[in-house]
């Protein structure tokens, strides 16, 4: 497998995730009027009991692949994930629903935990971060069509037929993964699956201060992003009365940050995951703030441009911290990466889809509530990273790898 078609699907395989969740954000207020749910905000559960399911699972498909390898534990997660999306099609209730969308996320965990584990089998440094902002860019194409993708089924159907359009999607890319994607995880680097061998390596992962402090900003910062999408939908909607226009909205800001994750791989290489991701992420506190006091100060409603502006430079920002984050916390976990990834994808996403919960349910017709709770979640993050580098911000680590297009797997 070269290694453009290995960024294409890692791509895919993380993008299964995002599309469980953002193709189904214009359907969120048919889906609660046709099973009953009376709350507005109520509806949001669709997308947190998946999350919930999305980040408790991480924790077992990390270990699994640290002993029988990646292939076998993400080929049984997505199938759970393709099943579940066909029961949805034909669930009766909203707690149904809920129950199937969060078996659905337990299936999803695998796509995250173990492609990221496969990333980092191959690949390491700075050249990680490299080809995890070349996979978010791709990623990113997921938001940007997937509303609209769920706008145009519910033009021709109902919002099943949502769950139908993303069970096939999964069972495509699962079967181009089955036939061309190899083993990745080297023999030295299995482990047994005992209790006290899954024990030790989830101290190793708790007990290193860099990889510990970098997933908690995650966290707090995916918390805000996951906010956001709880509330999108009130917010493009809602506030400022786009209706059938909130996927081409939704989308622009999904392209700001694909672009951010290009630039971000042409530059990694020669800065440095640290001075990007650092520089990112005092651009977006500086920006919350000024949002943030614009959003308290200023006219109400913001004005739509102001207010598109404003997110769509603080998400370029975003762009930037993501993949560089990621790849810092796993950077020093290569031999223990599968259960690496499982405990820090456990945590940013159990911890972010609950702070992201808890910022939706704020929602008072105001974007308020979403705007200081970014705001709040950049200076957490800031403090995490400044006790992640002993107070050192910009501190180069490692030093630029030699530039290699062939991709040896294993």
């Amino acid at each position: 497998m070269g290694k453009r078609e290995f960024i294409v699907l890692a791509a895919f395989l993380m993008a299964i995730n995002s599309l469980a969740i953002d193709i189904m954000l214009p359907a969120l207020q048919q889906i609660g009027s046709s099973l009953g749910v009376e709350n507005e905000n109520h509806r949001q559960y669709v997308v947190t009991a998946y999350l919930i399911g999305f980040g408790s699972a991480q924790l077992i498909y990390g270990p699994l692949s640290d002993r029988f390898g990646r292939r076998i534990p993400l080929l049984i997660g997505i199938v759970v994930y393709v099943v579940s999306a066909f029961g949805i099609a034909l669930i009766p209730s909203f707690a149904g629903l809920l129950a199937l969308r969060f078996i659905q996320g337990l299936g999803s965990a695998a796509t995250r935990v173990i492609t990221i584990s496969i990333v980092r089998d191959v690949f390491g440094g700075r050249l990680m971060a490299e080809v995890m902002s070349l996979i978010m860019m791709v990623f990113m194409i997921v938001p940007v069509i997937a509303p609209g993708s769920g706008q145009i089924i519910m033009l021709v159907s109902t919002w099943h037929m949502i769950f139908v359009f993303i069970g096939t999607m999964a069972t495509l890319v699962g079967l181009w993964m089955y036939f061309r994607l190899p083993e990745t995880l080297r023999p030295e680097n299995i482990r047994p699956l005992t209790i006290r061998s899954v024990a030790s390596g989830f101290k190793m992962v708790l007990t290193n201060r860099v990889a510990l402090c970098y997933t908690i900003a995650s966290t707090f910062l995916f918390g805000a992003l996951f906010g956001f999408i709880n509330s999108a939908q009130q917010i493009y909607s809602g506030i400022y009365g786009l209706g059938v226009y909130t996927p081409v909205a939704f989308g622009g800001v999904a392209l700001f940050m694909a672009l951010s994750s290009f630039i971000n791989s042409q530059l990694v290489g020669r800065f440095g995951m640290r001075r990007l991701s650092h520089a990112a992420l005092l651009g977006f506190s500086f920006i919350t703030f000024i949002w943030l006091m614009v959003q308290l100060y200023g006219p109400a409603p913001m004005p739509f441009p102001l207010f598109m502006i404003f997110f769509a430079l603080a998400m370029f920002q975003f762009g930037w911290i993501g993949s560089n984050f990621n790849s810092l916390a796993m950077e020093p976990l290569g031999h223990v990466a599968g259960t690496a990834s499982s405990v820090l994808g456990f945590m940013s996403t159990v911890g972010g889809a609950s702070i992201g919960a808890g910022i939706g349910q704020y929602f008072n017709g105001t974007a308020t509530p979403m705007v200081i709770g970014y705001f709040t979640v950049s200076l957490i993050g800031l403090m995490f990273v400044l006790i992640a580098e002993k107070g050192r911000l910009f501190r180069p680590h490692n030093a630029p790898p030699p530039a290699d297009q062939s991709l040896a797997l294993h």
